[in-house]
């Protein structure tokens, strides 16, 4: 499963995507994960199975939402308070929630 998080420069998401990538390692996942800045993620939007926004930037949501109609790469936003204390497993635990759905 490729997971594409997207903010303003890709760099704040950075630091998370580690975080849940420890997590994802831990529990034996096969994820990848990546960060993007919006405007290099809106280039190839097939590149991900999931695109979480950050929360920073969920006022994209709309516009992700009608470039995604007809794929199957789900979206979502990171969800804030996960994302302000970088907690990986909460963030992994709502990647898990989006591909069941």
């Amino acid at each position: 499963m490729r997971v594409m998080f997207v903010c303003c420069s890709g760099m704040s998401t950075s630091l998370l995507v580690k975080k849940v990538n420890r997590v994802a390692q831990e529990q034996g996942s096969q994820m990848e994960l990546f960060a993007m800045s919006e405007s290099e993620a809106r280039k190839d939007l097939s590149a991900a199975d999931i695109l979480l926004l950050g929360p920073q930037v969920r006022y994209l949501e709309p516009g992700f939402r009608r470039a995604l109609e007809g794929s199957s790469t789900k979206l979502g936003v990171v969800d804030m308070l996960a994302y302000g204390r970088m907690d990986g497993e909460k963030v992994y635990n709502q990647i898990l929630e989006l591909a069941a759905q």
